[in-house]
């Protein structure tokens, strides 16, 4: 298994580094964190391939770390004489028996293990070239990679190739599998496994009678004819239209899948996308210690994504997975004890997380759990209504911008998950959270106290109503407007304050979006306007 990784000015990584979980490693973050360069890195350091080629063959010089190339570039031009840039990927495996030949001290941290290291550097051989090329800095815009070499070298200093690495990985990401490749593959599985040899001579025979009876069509005859009446002058003998029989030309490439009478082709991208992600898992995580898979909830509906989550679970039991996604379903399914928060120097782990909750988003996994650990700044509510009078909230304080606008998220979390989502903020420091509850006619303080658990988290803060007497959002509201701003805002007419109170109850979700929609102006209770500022 890998253990861990080191990327050095490599795409989004400068200095980065992350320790693995040996089964199962979810990969999220912001968009650009580097989810994609990691499965990328790990791939390229066990095989020495980019996109299917030696990285030799596909060296780019936008594959650097463009700050470094900046201050390269920028020293060439004061005049200092810096080494060029360079690019190392270094890959730490299990110290087993296996990995022995593999173990040294040829990396970054100087420690004594096993592993593969890949090194993008300057060709000592092309020396005077690039001594040559740097002596007008004005003109260097970027790395000179034609004068570089690719060393691809395990920690014991020796050179490798993929077979003397004792791991394997298979790369899947539906959106770069040819179609036809993974069809020829589901139908070479469907017939071995529900085929015997007598079937399979039938359908052979079948199949050649069909091709030799092509040329008898009358269509057909009625063409060959014109073409041997007409020669082309190219050659001596008769052109004829017909099928190949020869035995390289066999049923097994000729006959297409067909799901409900249609060609696979002409399939849902979802269906085809779950189907691709599935065969690829046959075919080559079979032999792969280490599957990569790349946002495997790419068109798919919500049940489906559901069903290819369980498969992939199953069929990679025995073998380290990592996967990249944006869907909260895929990491609570998969377990929020396998997350892993991309930043631009490490991954941060939530293995920490209390295994209650890790059991409750598992078995209720559609909350939107991603959205708080990817918020820097979330405001927690109890529900639709509560969202939209916080959204309104934050305009008034904010000239009329939503909060969204400015990377914060409002999230309503249905009333009782408000601890669970908080076991997950109390373990990111950097990502400010505010609870905003109702009292529910009890006194503040003995809300508050029911989140004593989190008071030693500075990043978290709880947003209570004071008044017991006003138990929910729309008393709070009625005691901050009252029912003549209150009538004006909404389009009613009441002449008593408890019937106004018994419509706003009755029609939450309606009154939040005419205050969250009015030009009039809204008095805000002091709570909500308290969870507002601790974010902002």
């Amino acid at each position: 298994m890998l253990s861990k990784i080191v990327i050095q000015n490599y795409r989004t990584f400068r200095n980065f580094k992350l320790d693995f979980d040996p089964k199962m490693n979810i990969l999220v973050g912001d968009n650009d964190a580097g989810k994609s360069t990691i499965l990328e890195a790990i791939g390229l350091a066990l095989t020495g391939k980019l996109h299917g080629r030696p990285l030799y063959q596909d060296l780019s010089p936008y594959i650097f770390h463009q700050d470094t190339v900046g201050e390269w570039i920028a020293a060439l031009k004061e005049g200092r004489a810096v080494p060029p840039p360079e690019i190392i990927i270094e890959l730490f495996l299990d110290s087993i028996p296996e990995t022995a030949a593999l173990k040294g001290t040829n990396n970054l941290q100087r420690v004594d293990d096993p592993g593969v290291r890949i090194r993008v550097a300057l060709n000592p051989d092309y020396d005077m070239e690039y001594k040559e090329f740097v002596k007008e800095p004005d003109h260097v815009r970027l790395v000179p990679t034609e004068y570089y070499r690719v060393e691809w070298l395990a920690f014991s200093g020796n050179g490798v190739t993929r077979n003397s690495i004792p791991a394997s990985s298979s790369l899947i990401d539906a959106a770069n599998i040819h179609l036809q490749s993974g069809v020829d593959y589901h139908m070479k599985q469907i017939l071995n496994s529900k085929l015997d040899p007598d079937d399979r001579v039938k359908l052979t025979r079948a199949y050649r009678n069909l091709r030799e009876t092509f040329a008898e069509d009358e269509s057909i005859v009625k063409i060959n004819e014109s073409l041997r009446s007409n020669p082309s002058g190219m050659s001596d003998r008769a052109l004829t239209l017909n099928i190949d029989v020869s035995q390289k030309a066999n049923w097994e490439t000729g006959i297409v899948p067909h799901l409900d009478d249609l060609p696979f082709q002409f399939v849902g991208k979802g269906e085809q996308s779950a189907l691709k992600i599935l065969l690829a898992l046959s075919q080559d995580g079979e032999m792969a210690h280490t599957i990569l898979v790349e946002e495997p909830e790419n068109h798919l509906s919500f049940p489906n994504l559901g069903k290819l989550v369980r498969k992939i679970s199953d069929k990679c039991k025995d073998k380290q997975v990592f996967i990249a996604t944006h869907s909260s379903y895929v990491l609570n399914k998969l377990g929020l004890a396998k997350l892993v928060l991309l930043s631009s120097a490490e991954g941060f782990h939530l293995d920490r997380l209390p295994a209650s909750t890790q059991i409750y988003f598992k078995k209720l996994s559609g909350y939107d759990t991603l959205r708080l650990v990817l918020a820097k700044r979330s405001i927690l509510v109890e529900g639709p209504s509560d969202e939209l009078i916080v959204q309104r909230a934050y305009m008034d304080a904010h000239g009329g911008r939503v909060p969204a606008e400015d990377g914060i998220d409002v999230i309503n979390v249905r009333g009782l998950s408000f601890k669970r989502f908080l076991d997950i903020a109390s373990l990111l420091p950097e990502n400010r959270v505010a609870v905003v509850t109702d009292n529910d006619g009890k006194d503040a303080t003995d809300v508050k106290r029911n989140y004593n658990a989190y008071a030693s988290s500075p990043n978290i803060s709880v947003h209570v109503g004071e008044d017991a007497n006003f138990k929910t959002l729309e008393p709070q509201l009625f005691k901050a407007n009252g029912r003549t701003a209150l009538n004006a805002v909404l389009g009613q007419n009441f002449t008593t304050d408890d019937g106004l109170l018994d419509y706003m109850k009755k029609n939450k979700t309606t009154c939040a979006l005419a205050i969250f929609e009015s030009t009039e102006t809204i008095t805000m209770p002091e709570y909500i306007k308290g969870a507002v500022n601790a974010v902002a």
